[in-house]
C-alpha cells in the first residue's frame, strides 16, 4: 500500500475560504505564486506514480494527469476504500505542497464508463439531446467513482471523410445536429453545477477543421479557408461553448499552413476573444512538441512559445512549458501576462470542479458497475441507434420467420460491440446478439460461427431466415484507423452473395464505426439494419428491433455515399455553375461511369410503418431579418404500427454573399404517432437560423427569398418560400 502521509503547511490559505467568488479566490493564490509554480499548472502528464513523482507533486510541477488509470487499473481497495495512484497523489499535492493546489485527473470517458453506450456516431442516430444528456450523466457518475474528474468528450469535428477513422467519435455531418447533441452530452457531464461530485468538465474537441485531414488520415493537413471555418466547422465548437463547456482541445492538424497549437488568431482571438471563451484550451497529445515536427518551430522551445502566444493553456505530456515557459519569460520573449492567462483558467478550472473542496477520490462502499437502471438507458440509445435502411416486408421477424439462423463474426463477441474509445467497459458485461435471440426464440434459432462460411451456407440452406451480423469490429474505427476502402470487410460479401442465392429471407445487420459502402448488400438483402457499436445491451436492443418489441427510429446521421469513390459527399455541397438535379443523374451526372447522388442520404431511415407528409404552410410567408414565422406541417401514420418520426426541416438560400449549401438542415422534432393518427408539427423558425458568415467574415441574414423544406430526409423534401425583410420595411 502507498504511504499517503505529507508534511502540512504552516502558512494561511486564504483562497481555500469557499465563501470567496471565485476569481477573488485566484487573485489570492496567483498572488502567491512563483513563476515557477505558474509554469507548473500548466503541465499536464500522462500517468502519475504517487511515489516516483511525490517531490515533482509536491513542488508544483504537475497539475494534471491524463489517464486517471490508477483509480481502475490495478489499484488497491481496502474495504472499498480507494487507496491507489489518484488519492496518494492528490495528498502530496493538497498536503504537502506549499500552496496546496490539487491535481487534475481527466480520462476519456467517450460514451459511457462502465455502463458503455453506443458510440456517439450512434447516439447521433437517435437525433435527441435527452438521449446524449442521460448517456453523459450516467457516464460522469460511474467514472467519478474512480477519480475521474474530466472527461475528453464530445468531439464536435464536421467531416464528410468516411476514409477517417474518427468519424465514429463525431455527432454527424451537420453542425446544428453536432451542436444540439454536444450540448446535450455537456450538461449530462457537468450538470448544473460542475463542482458536483457525481459531474466531470466536458471537453470540445478538436478544435477546428480536424474533420478536414486530407485523404482522410488523422493527423494530415487542412486547406480551408476562414469562410467555411465560420460557416460550417465552428459552429458546434460555439454551440459547446454557449451550452458551458468548460474546455477545449486543440487539434492535431494545421489549418492551410498554420498548425492549431500555434493559431493565434482562431484560438486567442476568435476562441478566447470573440466568444468569450473564459475556460481551458488543452493541448492534444504531445500536440505542443508536434509543433517541431510540422516544420514551424527549430525546437520545442520555440514550440512553447509559439503554443503559450496562441493561447493553449495546458501542455498534454509533451513537457515543453515546464522545460521552456519559465526561461522565455525571464528573458522577455514571452510575456508574462501569457502565462497568468493561462494559469488563472487553470485554476479557475478546478476551483469549478470543486477540487479545492474535494480533491480526494475515495467513496467507500461506491460501485460503478452497471445497474438496471444504467442498462436500461443504454438499451434506450442502443435501440434509437438502430437505422432501418431497407425492408422488404421481412421485419418484424413473426412466426411466419420459421427456422432463424443467426451468423456472422459478431454474433458472441461482446467486446467488439462495445466500439472504439472504450477503456473500463468490459466485455463480458455485453449481452450478446446470440443471448438474447437464443433467450427470445429458443429453439427457432440456430447460431452458425461467422468464421467459418461453409458452416454459415450449409445452416443458411436449411433454415427459413438468416441473420447476417456483419461490419467493422471496433478495432476498425477510431483514432489512427482510417481506411482507403469504405466496403464491407474483406469475405463478407462473398457470404451475402451466397446465402442471397438461396432465395430465402436475408436480413443484414451491419455494425459499424463509419458510413460504408453498402450499394451491393442493399440490392442482396430483404432487410438491413445500420446499428453502428452498440455497447452494453447490443443484443437485447437486437432482438427487440428485429422481434418488433421496439420500433426502429434511428436516422442516418451521415450520407452514405454510393462508393469510396464518391467521397466526399454530404449535405455540405454548396451550389455550383451546373446544378445536377437528382432525377437526371444518370444524363448529366459528374460522373461518366457511376451515378452522382448518394446511396442514402443524410437523415434517412425507415419505420415498420409509413408516415405521410402534408405540405409545409407558413404563418406569414414574410418575417423581418430580426424576426420569425411559423411552418406546420401534418405527418400522419398510415401504416398498422406506431413509429417515432424524425420530422426534419432544412433551408436554401438562393442567392446569398457567398455560395450556400444545396439544402441544410436547421430544426427536426421527434414525433411519436399511433396507427392511422396525423399530427401537425410545428417550428419556430427564426430569420437567424439563416446567419451566414459573409465575404467579410461578419455575421449577416439577408434580405430575401429562403426556401424552407420538411420531409424524413434530405432527399425527399417539401418546399415553401419565405421572404426576409428589413425591420424598417415592415414598420
Amino acid at each position: 500500500m502507498t504511504d499517503v502521509t505529507a508534511t502540512p503547511p504552516t502558512q494561511p490559505r486564504p483562497w481555500l475560504d469557499a465563501t470567496l467568488p471565485v476569481e477573488e479566490r485566484i487573485d489570492l493564490l496567483m498572488a502567491e505564486m512563483t513563476l515557477a509554480e505558474k509554469v507548473g499548472q500548466t503541465h499536464q502528464v500522462a500517468n502519475i506514480n504517487p511515489d516516483d513523482d511525490a517531490a515533482e507533486i509536491a513542488s508544483g510541477r504537475i497539475s494534471s494527469s491524463l489517464y486517471a488509470s490508477g483509480a481502475t487499473a490495478g489499484n488497491e481497495r481496502d474495504e472499498g476504500v480507494l487507496v491507489g495512484n489518484i488519492d496518494a497523489a492528490q495528498r502530496h499535492a493538497v498536503e504537502g505542497s506549499r500552496l496546496g493546489i490539487p491535481l487534475l485527473f481527466g480520462r476519456d470517458v467517450i460514451h459511457g464508463h462502465r455502463t458503455v453506450a453506443p458510440i456517439p456516431l450512434g447516439i447521433a442516430a437517435s437525433f435527441d439531446p435527452d438521449v446524449a444528456e442521460e448517456i453523459g450523466e450516467i457516464a460522469a457518475r460511474e467514472a467519478a467513482v474512480d477519480g475521474v474528474a474530466w472527461t475528453f468528450t464530445p468531439m464536435v469535428d464536421i467531416s464528410e471523410e468516411p476514409r477517417w477513422g474518427r468519424v465514429a467519435e463525431s455527432l454527424g455531418e451537420t453542425p446544428v445536429l453536432s451542436g444540439r447533441l454536444a450540448a446535450g452530452l455537456i450538461r449530462g457531464f457537468q450538470g448544473d453545477d460542475p463542482s458536483d461530485p457525481d459531474r466531470l468538465a466536458a471537453c470540445a474537441k478538436h478544435f477546428a477543421g480536424y474533420g478536414l485531414a486530407a485523404g482522410g488520415r488523422d493527423y494530415d493537413t487542412v486547406s480551408v479557408g476562414e469562410n467555411t471555418l465560420r460557416n460550417l466547422h465552428l459552429r458546434p465548437f460555439r454551440s459547446a461553448v454557449d451550452a458551458g463547456v468548460l474546455t477545449v482541445m486543440a487539434a492535431f492538424n494545421d489549418i492551410d499552413g498554420i498548425p492549431m497549437h500555434a493559431h493565434e488568431h482562431l484560438v486567442r482571438e476568435v476562441l478566447k476573444g470573440e466568444w468569450g471563451f473564459d475556460g481551458v484550451v488543452v493541448a492534444d497529445w504531445n500536440g505542443i512538441g508536434q509543433i517541431v515536427f510540422q516544420g514551424v518551430a527549430a525546437d520545442k522551445r520555440e514550440a512553447a512559445a509559439l503554443a503559450i502566444r496562441a493561447g493553449v493553456d495546458l501542455d498534454m505530456v509533451s513537457g515543453t512549458y515546464l522545460e521552456h515557459l519559465e526561461e522565455l519569460v525571464e528573458s522577455g520573449e514571452v510575456d508574462l501576462a501569457l502565462v497568468d492567462d493561462a494559469v488563472r483558467r487553470v485554476l479557475r478550472l478546478k476551483f469549478r470542479l470543486g477540487l479545492f473542496e474535494r480533491p480526494y477520490a475515495a467513496r467507500p462502499g461506491a460501485s460503478n458497475a452497471p445497474t438496471p437502471s444504467t442498462r436500461a438507458a443504454a438499451l434506450r440509445a442502443a435501440q434509437a441507434a438502430h437505422v432501418l435502411v431497407k425492408n422488404d416486408g421481412v421485419l418484424p421477424l413473426g412466426d411466419e420467420a420459421g427456422k432463424v439462423l443467426l451468423s456472422g463474426p459478431f454474433v458472441d463477441d461482446g467486446d467488439a460491440l462495445l466500439g472504439t474509445w472504450v477503456l473500463d467497459g468490459r466485455g463480458e458485461e455485453v449481452v450478446t446478439p446470440e443471448a438474447a435471440l437464443r433467450e427470445r426464440l429458443g429453439d427457432r434459432v440456430t447460431v452458425a460461427d461467422g468464421r467459418f462460411p461453409d458452416v454459415t451456407l450449409m445452416q443458411a440452406r436449411a433454415a427459413d431466415t438468416s441473420v447476417l451480423l456483419l461490419g467493422e469490429h471496433r478495432s476498425r474505427s477510431g483514432e489512427a484507423q482510417s481506411v482507403v476502402d469504405i466496403g464491407l470487410p474483406p469475405g463478407q460479401l462473398e457470404l451475402v452473395r451466397a446465402a442471397a442465392a438461396f432465395g430465402k429471407p436475408l436480413v443484414a445487420v451491419v455494425y459499424t464505426g463509419r458510413p460504408l459502402d453498402l450499394t451491393e448488400l442493399l440490392d442482396l438483402a430483404d432487410a438491413v439494419l445500420v446499428v453502428w457499436h452498440p455497447g452494453v445491451e447490443a443484443g437485447t436492443a437486437l432482438a427487440d428491433i428485429l422481434l418488433g418489441d421496439a420500433e426502429p427510429h434511428g436516422r442516418l446521421p451521415m450520407t452514405f455515399p454510393l462508393s469510396t469513390g464518391h467521397i466526399p459527399t454530404s449535405t455540405h455541397q454548396r451550389r455550383t455553375g451546373r446544378l445536377i438535379r437528382a432525377d437526371v443523374d444518370h444524363q448529366e451526372g459528374r460522373y461518366i461511369d457511376a451515378l452522382t447522388y448518394p446511396r442514402l442520404p443524410f437523415g434517412f431511415g425507415l419505420s415498420y410503418t409509413t408516415v405521410d407528409y402534408g405540405a409545409p404552410v407558413l404563418s406569414s410567408p414574410t418575417m423581418t431579418t430580426d424576426g420569425s414565422t411559423t411552418l406546420t406541417v401534418t405527418v400522419t401514420n398510415t401504416g398498422e404500427r406506431p413509429c417515432r418520426e424524425v420530422v426534419q426541416l432544412y433551408f436554401r438560400d438562393p442567392v446569398a454573399q457567398v455560395t450556400r449549401p444545396l439544402v441544410e438542415l436547421t430544426d427536426w422534432a421527434l414525433v411519436d404517432l399511433e396507427p392511422g393518427q396525423a399530427r401537425e408539427v410545428t417550428f419556430d423558425v427564426q430569420a437567424s437560423r439563416f446567419a451566414y458568415a459573409g465575404r467579410d467574415l461578419t455575421t449577416r441574414v439577408d434580405e430575401g427569398e429562403i426556401v424552407l423544406l420538411t420531409g424524413p430526409d434530405a432527399a425527399r423534401l417539401q418546399p415553401v418560400s419565405v421572404t426576409i425583410t428589413s425591420p424598417k420595411a415592415s414598420s
